[in-house]
């Protein structure tokens, strides 16, 4: 599995000179349609396999589609002009900001599934379970389903049968976020990120409100599970409505937010009702991994506290022997640890405030993308994609904004309006995709997709800027040499005879083998008792085969 995942509203917008703070009408906004056949084939043609379309169900903003029948946000509870995409203001809807005529949202969704599916990619699009938009209100809700909140008893601080938790006899005060807000809410909830007071800070999920599924926290975070919570069975509601349109998958946000009780309940409901679809959970403390694999019953988790943090330190001068840790650390589900170097939440690697050249991530991409495990990029990361624009609410901080309707410049260039010709794009981003879709596109073959791994490191003690692993299957196999240093480097890498003996290949004298990556020939010693004599460039590596 390799995901592309793309900011939905900001791929297909064409406006060149978009301003801080701008309106949609100011800035314009990419739409569903804006992902045509050729747009579709193109991302199929770099090596991937899923398309996540990041932000597609309703969530609150500053623009007005009351005409439509969808009530006004105020605009202290929103962040940035666009709003946050994990603001859900209505569960069963889509954005109206992404179709081209907003009345037929749902249908232009339904159109973009198969669309893509045409393309021979699968759909994943975000579940947020954890918290929801101060303002929530569905206008789209089945008819009997019951509106989060609509029958709770807000007299009492939790009740297992509540959607949020409140604050009785306490008013939402937002001073610390505003000098003046309109805003009213009263009695208070609590706040997304835990945050059980009503006074919450500019830096909290002031915008959203938390959703209960049965724990207490403010007596003792004890969980009340039976009878089963109601919020449980709103949520299945809604992933059972959302798998009905077509989709392949879920990536869910702050799972672990969420007891894994509801997810080990809910699952394998969705599951027997559609049985291919996948669950993909974002998930940060390594303690909880196995519990959210194995009772949670997700297919793929976040890899995010260990081989990408791991591999950001290399760059910045770390050895490389500290990655082996990473894959011995889940190595009995290394297969459902999803690799990514790039997301939304993170900063551009070719920004000023990570690597600050594309390029230097080259290494990093062929340990992340060719050990055995799903991986994921982002949307412009493929062309060097900087995020070093202020686009308003999010600042200059070397991320792509969800906040605010913006253009991204190297994907702009890139569609040429819906040309994908490659006119635009300078030759140092033409060279990068194609290295980007010469690596990807291995990870179908087999000896990527569901063959052996085999880490060298052990044996090659003396090397401290370099990562060397051997992808085998049957009797074929490939060498995968990554070089973190700034300059050309001459290694000498050695073969233990135990991998001869764990694969079943034959030790050679020599062997005639081809470097994938710039496709030319070598000929190497490939046996125990001789180390290989190789050159490797700058910032890159090879992947001899």
């Amino acid at each position: 599995m390799t995901i592309y995942q793309v900011f939905t509203r900001l791929f297909g917008n064409d406006k060149a000179s978009c301003i801080p703070f701008g309106t949609r009408q100011e800035n314009g906004c990419g739409l569903m349609q804006d992902f045509t056949a050729k747009a579709l084939e193109q991302i199929r043609a770099l090596g991937c396999t899923h398309i996540w379309y990041t932000g597609i169900i309703e969530h609150a903003s500053k623009t007005d589609y009351s005409g439509i029948g969808i009530p006004v946000d105020n605009p202290d509870v929103v962040k940035g002009e666009a709003g946050s995409p994990y603001a859900i203001r209505d569960y069963y809807d889509v954005d109206p900001d992404l179709a081209k005529d907003p009345q037929k949202r749902l249908h232009e969704f339904e159109l973009l599934v198969e669309r893509t599916h045409k393309a021979g990619l699968k759909v994943i699009i975000d579940f947020v379970p954890n918290h929801v938009a101060r303002q929530y209100h569905s206008d789209a809700k089945p008819e009997g389903v019951r509106d989060l909140g609509e029958d709770d008893d807000k007299t009492c601080s939790f009740s297992p049968q509540n959607n949020f938790y409140y604050l009785p006899a306490e008013q939402l005060h937002l001073d610390n976020i505003l000098q003046k807000s309109t805003y009213k809410e009263a009695p208070a909830k609590a706040t997304g990120n835990d945050n059980f007071t009503s006074w919450p800070s500019k830096n909290d999920w002031y915008e959203t409100v938390k959703l209960n599924y049965g724990i207490d926290y403010l007596g003792g975070r004890q969980g009340h599970f039976s009878p089963t919570p109601d919020t449980w069975h709103k949520m299945l509601q809604i992933l059972l409505y959302w798998a009905s349109k077509g989709i392949d998958g879920f990536r869910c946000d702050m799972a672990e937010m969420v007891p894994v009780e509801f997810w080990e309940w809910a699952l394998p409901q969705v599951k027997k009702a559609f049985p291919n679809i996948i669950f993909i959970a974002e998930v940060y403390n390594p303690n909880l991994y196995r519990d959210y694999i194995h009772r949670g019953k997700f297919d793929y988790l976040y890899d995010k506290v260990g081989l990408y943090d791991t591999l950001l330190n290399v760059c910045r001068g770390a050895s490389t022997h500290n990655i082996i840790a990473c894959w011995q650390a889940v190595d009995d589900f290394r297969s459902q640890m999803l690799n990514f170097l790039e997301n939304h939440d993170e900063q551009r690697l070719a920004s000023d405030f990570l690597l600050g050249d594309a390029r230097r991530a080259l290494p990093v991409l062929l340990v992340s993308s060719l050990m055995p495990s799903p991986f994921m990029l982002y949307f412009g990361q493929e062309l060097g994609e900087r995020g070093m624009d202020a686009e308003g609410f999010s600042g200059r901080d070397g991320r792509t904004t969800i906040f605010d309707y913006w253009s991204v410049p190297t994907i702009r260039r890139w569609r040429n309006k819906g040309r994908f010709d490659g006119k635009l794009l300078t030759a140092d981003e033409l060279s990068l995709r194609e290295t980007y879709q010469t690596i990807l596109n291995l990870r179908e073959q087999g000896l990527y997709a569901d063959g052996g791994f085999y880490d060298l490191m052990y044996a090659n003690p003396h090397l401290q800027r370099q990562y060397a692993f051997i992808r085998h299957k049957g009797k074929k196999f490939a060498l995968i040499i990554a070089n973190f240093s700034d300059k050309e480097e001459t290694i000498y890498l050695n073969i233990p005879k135990h991998f001869f003996e764990f694969a079943g290949v034959k030790e050679k004298e020599k062997v005639s083998m081809c470097n994938a990556l710039v496709n030319n020939k070598l000929t190497i010693s490939f046996n125990s008792q001789t180390p290989i004599e190789l050159t490797l460039p700058a910032n890159f590596g090879i992947i001899l085969c």
